[in-house]
């Protein structure tokens, strides 16, 4: 029987300070506000996994401030998100068709 490396791999992240949150799937979803002073963006999303939040609509702290003015109301993303600094922030986000 061979061991498993899923406990020693979970102990080793969380050793090191990470999470599994590292594993963040992409969700779709789309821009419902822009708030350039606020540095956040509010989603209608999909279930984010990783984080545990159902589908819903949602404000965002971003990571890339210049994504705020790439993003305009009613634009269709994929995005990942992550809770940094105890934030949800998006950490990656991209048009869609």
């Amino acid at each position: 029987m061979k061991p498993s490396l899923a406990r020693p791999l979970v102990t080793l992240l969380a050793g090191l300070g990470l999470s599994l949150s590292v594993l963040a799937q992409p969700v779709q979803g789309e821009v419902r506000k822009v708030d350039p002073d606020g540095g956040k963006i509010t989603l209608k999303h999909g279930e984010i996994r990783n984080l545990d939040i159902p589908a819903m609509q949602m404000s965002f702290r971003v990571s890339d401030p210049a994504w705020l003015k790439r993003f305009q109301v009613g634009d269709k993303v994929t995005f990942t998100a992550d809770k940094v600094g105890g934030q949800f922030t998006i950490t990656s986000i991209t048009p869609r068709p």
